[in-house]
C-alpha cells in the first residue's frame, strides 16, 4: 500500500493538498514524482539502507522526499527547519547521509550550510515553495536558481524516468528535538518488508481511527515531526488525502475543517488551548460537522482544556503516548478519558511499568520512571551510552517520562524526569503548575521550571508570555502566584513570576524548557545538563 496502488485507481484524487498556497499533488503526479525520486537517489549511489538527509518546509516537495526514500529502501532523516547551519550540519554528518536536500531559501541561501556539509557527494537545493524569496529563486519550471555547489532538485528529479523499483521499504530515522543536549537519532533495523505491506501504524490508524480512502486529514504541525510524517504517511498508504498547513493559526485550523470537509486530524495540547483562547464569536463560526475523529498527543493535556475540547467537539478525540522510539503505545478514547479523567490510556503495544530510581517497579499510584516491556526495539544512533541508559536488565526501555498507573491499568503522565524540581528535599513536578496557570485568561503561555535558591538548592519559578504583555508587572505576578495557589498545594506553585514576550516552543507546540531553564543556572554545572 502506497500511492502507486491509488495511482492505478484514482490517478486524480488529490493525495495532498496545501491549505494556503493551494498547491496540490494528485495520486498520479505523487506516484510518478516519488518513482524519479528513486531513481535520483539510485544515480546518487544511494541503495538499499543508504541515508537520505532532507531539511525542507511543509510543502508538495516533502512528499516526493519522503515516499522516493520510502519506495527505494532508503533510511530517511527529516531535519527541523528551525535549526541553524551548524545544528543541521551535525545532523548530516552524524546520520551518515551521503545525500542532502535542503530549501533553497534556508540558511541565507545555503551559503551558510555549504562549506559545513561539503563532504556528503550529492546536494540538492530544493525549491522553496510559498515564500517570498521563492518568486525570485525559482523558475518557471520550478527549478531553484543557482546555489553554488547545490544541484537543482527539481531538474535533478525530472531528468530521471519513473521506473518501478524492486525495493523493500525504507524508514525514518527521526531525531530528538534537542531540548536536552545535542539531538540524537532513533533507529531501527530495516524489516525487509515490502512497500505494499501495511505498516502497525497504517493497520492502527485504519482499525482504530477509521481511516480510508474517504479519509480528509488535516496535519497542522511540521512534517519533520514524528508524527506529523507518520501520520500523513499512513493516510496515503489507505488513499486518503492529506490537507496539510504550511503552520499552525486556530482560527485557519477551524476554516481549514470547513472548508476541506476535514475528517481526520492530529493536534497537540497547545493547539487546543489556543483554539479555546479564540472569542466565542469566531469559534462558533466554522462548520465543523465533518469530523469523525482528533487524535492528541505529545504532552499532558490540562483536564479542563481536555474536557472544554469534548464538550466542544463532542466524543471524537482520541489521545495517545508514544515517542518516536515507538517503544510502546498506550490509548484512551474520549469515552475512556471521561471514565478516568488525566489519564493517557491503557496499553495497546507493550506492557506499562512504573520504576523507581533503584529499579525496583512501583505500586499503582506512586510516580516514577515510565518503562514499556515488549515493544518495538530500538537505539540511538551513535551513542551506545545513551541506549544503554534508555534499557534495563529486564528488557525494559523508557524515554524519561514521569508518571504513574492505577489499579486498573491507566496511565497517567506527571512530567519529564528531567524537569523534576527538587526543593527542600521534595520533588515537585512542575507541569501541575503550568496546566493551571496556562488557564488563567491573561496568559498567552507558561514555563514552569526550578531556579536556584540558596537555602532550598531549588524554588519553583514561573516564565510567563502573557496576551498582554502591557500587563506585565508585579500586580500581575501576584495575581498569578494567588491564582495557583487557589487550585494546588502552595509548595508546588511557583514563589516569583517573570515575564518573556515570547517562549521558545517548537512549532508542533513542543516547549523548548531547558533554554527557559537555562537562564536561571548560567555558569552552574547544571547548565545544558537538563
Amino acid at each position: 500500500m502506497h500511492p502507486g496502488t491509488f495511482a492505478e485507481i484514482t490517478p486524480d484524487k488529490p493525495a495532498v493538498v496545501m491549505h494556503t498556497s493551494g498547491l496540490s499533488l494528485s495520486y498520479g503526479e505523487l506516484d510518478r514524482l516519488s518513482l524519479q525520486v528513486g531513481g535520483l537517489l539510485r544515480a546518487s549511489s544511494l541503495g538499499v539502507g543508504g541515508h537520505l538527509a532532507f531539511q525542507a518546509h511543509n510543502s508538495p516537495e516533502f512528499f516526493e522526499l519522503l515516499w522516493g526514500a520510502h519506495r527505494s529502501g532508503v533510511i530517511y532523516t527529516a531535519i527541523s527547519t528551525r535549526l541553524g547551519a551548524e545544528e543541521t550540519a551535525y545532523i548530516v554528518r552524524d546520520c551518515g547521509a551521503t545525500v542532502v536536500a535542503v530549501s533553497a531559501d534556508l540558511h541565507e541561501g545555503l551559503s551558510l550550510l555549504t562549506g559545513a556539509v561539503a563532504d556528503v557527494p550529492h546536494r540538492f537545493a530544493v525549491g522553496a515553495v510559498g515564500t517570498a524569496e521563492s518568486a525570485e529563486m525559482v523558475g518557471a519550471d520550478g527549478a531553484a536558481g543557482s546555489r553554488p555547489g547545490w544541484a537543482s532538485w527539481a531538474e535533478s528529479v525530472a531528468a530521471h524516468p519513473a521506473v518501478p523499483l524492486d525495493s523493500p521499504a525504507g524508514d525514518d530515522m527521526l531525531y530528538s528535538s534537542g531540548t536536552t543536549g545535542r539531538p540524537k537519532g532513533v533507529t531501527r533495523d530495516l524489516t525487509g518488508a515490502s512497500v505494499e505491506e501495511a505498516d502497525a501504524l497504517t493497520r492502527l490508524c485504519q482499525l482504530v481511527f477509521g481511516f480510508d480512502q474517504s479519509t480528509r486529514y488535516l496535519s497542522p504541525a511540521p512534517l519533520y515531526h514524528a508524527a506529523p510524517l507518520r501520520f500523513t504517511r499512513a493516510v496515503h498508504r489507505v488513499g486518503g488525502t492529506v490537507v496539510q498547513m504550511e503552520r499552525f493559526e486556530p482560527d485557519q485550523f477551524l476554516a481549514a475543517v470547513e472548508q476541506h470537509g476535514i475528517t481526520h486530524t492530529q493536534m497537540v495540547p497547545t493547539m487546543f488551548v489556543r483554539l479555546l483562547k479564540l472569542p466565542e464569536e469566531v469559534r462558533r463560526r466554522y462548520d465543523l460537522s465533518s469530523l469523525r475523529t482528533v487524535i492528541h498527543a505529545a504532552a499532558p493535556c490540562p483536564i479542563p482544556v481536555k474536557r472544554q475540547m469534548i464538550e466542544w467537539w463532542g466524543e471524537i478525540i482520541w489521545e495517545y503516548y508514544a515517542g518516536t522510539e515507538g517503544n510502546g503505545l498506550v490509548l484512551a478514547s474520549a469515552h475512556d478519558w471521561l471514565a478516568h479523567p488525566g489519564t493517557v490510556g491503557r496499553p495497546l503495544a507493550g506492557s506499562v511499568h512504573i520504576v523507581d530510581d533503584n529499579g525496583q517497579e512501583l505500586p499503582p499510584g506512586t510516580a516514577g520512571t515510565v518503562y514499556f516491556g515488549g515493544g518495538g526495539d530500538f537505539r540511538y544512533h551513535n551513542d551506545p551510552e545513551k541506549t544503554a541508559d534508555a534499557h534495563d536488565a529486564r528488557g525494559w526501555s523508557t524515554i524519561g517520562d514521569i508518571g504513574y498507573v492505577d489499579t486498573e491499568g491507566w496511565l497517567y503522565l506527571t512530567d519529564r524526569k528531567a524537569y523534576m524540581i527538587i526543593s527542600g528535599g521534595v520533588n515537585i513536578y512542575p507541569q501541575e503548575a503550568e496546566n493551571i496557570l496556562v488557564l488563567h485568561p491573561k496568559v498567552a503561555d507558561v514555563a514552569v521550571v526550578g531556579a536556584p535558591n540558596e537555602e532550598m538548592g531549588e524554588e519553583v519559578k514561573a516564565v510567563v508570555q502573557p496576551v498582554e504583555w502591557g500587563e506585565a508587572g508585579p500586580e500581575l505576578e501576584a495575581e498569578l502566584i494567588a491564582y495557583c495557589r487557589d487550585r494546588l498545594a502552595h509548595y508546588k506553585c511557583p514563589r516569583t513570576v517573570d515575564f518573556d514576550p515570547a517562549l521558545p516552543r517548537h512549532p508542533t507546540g513542543k516547549l523548548y524548557k531547558r533554554l527557559v531553564q537555562d537562564r536561571y543556572w548560567q555558569g552552574t554545572a547544571r547548565a545544558g545538563q537538563s
